[in-house]
């Protein structure tokens, strides 16, 4: 496998961390990787390992505000920025193999920001894992409202915390989650958490335009994003190669849970079968 990082200019403003991964032989696809909130790209490696043993080379980026990237600390800015950036990636990738399928995969807000940008960009395939497309239908409106003010006013001051322990069934995750220079562990800003909800409703009203062939992968024990906040979200899918797999039991990170294999077993049959 090879590896190459660098930096360069992002939406919005600042530079963006951007990595790849590349089999030694040449690559039969390329596929797009996008992380969730808080986190960083570096956390997806035993993900990258499997696709790229299927001679698939990944490229992945830290969001503004993550990681290694430039940015106030998870404070998106605007949710556009983080399309505009995956839409970058995707463009490099496509102009590196340019007869390759070329695919898109997002976990969680990563989901949300690899739907938004297959809606406006040309992907062959897409994949989402536990993605933030749905919120709660009765949310408690006094705090949205005021998270809603704060984005405005204040837009970095932390209005929600993110429990590791609801992130696998494997409490070393939620360990090293914590442990992990580069997670961003204070409260979530306000400006993401709106853009984000902004971009929820925004993306349930523009499902039905959906054409590419798309997998949805979520954990029906997922405290994080709920099962059914999203299922609507998956119904309304207009691709007409859809695949939604319910894990059982599995929490929020798939790729991080203990029975892992039966996730990327599953990934790698639909990939399999769209190369």
């Amino acid at each position: 496998m090879r590896h190459e990082s660098h930096l360069e200019a992002g939406a919005g403003g600042g530079a963006r961390y951007v990595q790849s991964w590349r089999p030694e032989c040449d690559a039969r696809a390329a596929l797009v990787l996008l992380h969730g909130l808080a986190e960083h790209s570096d956390r997806y490696g035993e993900l990258v390992a499997r696709l790229v043993d299927l001679k698939i080379a990944v490229h992945a980026l830290d969001h503004r505000g993550h990681g290694r990237s430039a940015g106030p600390r998870a404070n998106i800015g605007r949710f556009a920025w983080l399309v505009e950036d995956a839409a970058a990636r995707l463009a490099a990738a496509r102009a590196e193999a340019p007869r390759r399928p070329l695919l898109l995969l997002g976990h969680s807000m990563g989901g949300a920001v690899a739907l938004a940008t297959a809606l406006q960009h040309p992907v062959d395939a897409l994949i989402l894992s536990a993605p933030a497309v749905g919120a709660d239908p009765h949310p408690p409106w006094v705090r949205v409202a005021i998270a809603r003010l704060l984005s405005a006013l204040a837009p970095s001051v932390g209005v929600l915390t993110l429990p590791s322990d609801a992130l696998s069934r494997d409490p070393e995750v939620g360990r090293r989650y914590d442990a992990d220079p580069l997670v961003y562990r204070g409260a979530i800003p306000a400006r993401s958490i709106i853009e984000l909800l902004d971009a929820m409703r925004d993306l349930r009203a523009r499902a039905p335009l959906l054409r590419v062939p798309v997998l949805v992968m979520h954990g029906t024990a997922d405290r994080l994003v709920p099962f059914a906040h999203c299922e609507p979200v998956y119904e309304r899918l207009g691709s007409p190669d859809r695949t939604l797999l319910r894990f059982e039991g599995f929490y929020h990170e798939l790729f991080n849970d203990p029975e892992r294999a039966r996730v990327f077993e599953a990934l790698a049959a639909w990939i399999v079968r769209r190369l």
